[in-house]
């Protein structure tokens, strides 16, 4: 089950070219796939749905924007099959105009952690130069417990999710996979 997600790499690949929206797909350290994504295209409000696999048969987790079109957008997380509300993630607006920031928010809305840029000179120059690729590290309680990393490729978008250094398990798996599909998703339109 998901909210049994030990695994502490994984990839998320988004298909650049689709004409009904893009397809992601999560992959653990072993390459099995863990998790699909179909993205509507043209939507206003995102509403994410992750499944088991292409068939679309068995839905895992659900990340729902709460309001259409926001600068500083938050996106809850819920696990689909207990219904839980894990989580949410709030982009930081006027911030992430010079250097991409989120917050991470418990189920209370609390917040936990953030997801930035490590650099403002990277992210500024990536402002203008799209070909360098994204990184954030993502922290709670101050301690650095994961990072995302972004590669070039103008076709396929690829996040390598490491979670390895969070050996006291503070992030939820759940939410940090969502956090790293809303970089793939919503960062990516950025660019």
């Amino acid at each position: 089950m998901i909210h049994e997600m030990k695994d502490t790499q994984y990839t998320i690949r988004k298909k650049v070219i689709s004409i009904v929206g893009a397809k992601l797909h999560i992959y653990d350290s072993s390459e099995q796939l863990v998790m699909f994504c179909q993205m509507k295209a043209f939507k206003l409000k995102e509403d994410i749905a992750l499944y088991t696999d292409e068939s679309m048969s068995h839905e895992l987790l659900r990340i729902k924007a709460r309001s259409m079109i926001d600068f500083s957008a938050t996106y809850d997380v819920h696990d689909s099959s207990t219904g839980e509300h894990i989580g949410a993630l709030r982009r930081k607006g006027l911030k992430s105009i010079v250097q991409d920031e989120w917050l991470l928010l418990d189920g209370n809305d609390m917040e936990i952690g953030s997801i930035k840029e490590p650099s403002m000179m990277m992210a500024l120059l990536r402002r203008f130069i799209t070909l360098i690729p994204q990184q954030y590290n993502v922290e709670i309680g101050g301690s650095h417990v994961s990072t995302f990393k972004q590669n070039f490729n103008p076709f396929v978008t690829k996040i390598m999710a490491d979670f390895s250094e969070d050996s006291r398990g503070q992030l939820d798996r759940r939410l940090g996979l969502a956090a790293g599909i809303l970089l793939c998703s919503v960062e990516g339109k950025q660019q």
